[in-house]
């Protein structure tokens, strides 16, 4: 997964989100473990940006808007339409330092379980090979 398969605009065809709250410009697509990959290259505008770093808060939207882009994706390609998810919690979520202005972050997403509408993810940040943020978060489907 080297090469992103939904980048830049199209990206908001598989989420809700709109600007300038998206936190994603690009989608790797989901491996045969189904892990799947998304990212941010973050720009000096971007609304979670204080001091050159991205706040804590905008990690866990990263991480949230992952999980709706791998949802969306999955939904558009059956057919389906993209549908509004909600945070229902952040557990374990270990932030080791705040990206920079003009750092990418990676992110994988792993489904761990799924009752209802409600969808347990495992989420791993990173920055080149160094590992900024960790944890898992429960996803409420509307």
């Amino acid at each position: 997964m080297n090469t992103p398969i939904v980048k830049g605009a199209d990206i908001c065809q598989y989420i809700p989100q709109r600007q300038p709250i998206v936190m994603l410009d690009s989608f790797y697509g989901i491996d045969a473990d189904g892990m799947s990959l998304s990212g941010l290259t973050i720009l000096p505008d971007n609304i979670f940006v204080e001091d050159g770093h991205i706040v804590d808060s905008g990690i866990i939207e990263h991480i949230a808007q992952s999980g709706a882009m791998r949802i969306g994706y999955e939904s558009v390609q059956a057919g389906g339409e993209v549908r509004l998810g909600l945070i229902g919690s952040v557990n374990k979520l270990t932030i080791n330092r705040l990206p920079k202005v003009g750092e990418t972050m990676l992110t994988s997403i792993v489904f761990e379980a799924q009752v209802g509408d409600v969808t347990l993810i495992g989420a791993t940040v990173r920055v080149g090979d160094e590992v900024i943020a960790n944890g898992k978060m429960k996803v409420a489907m509307k």
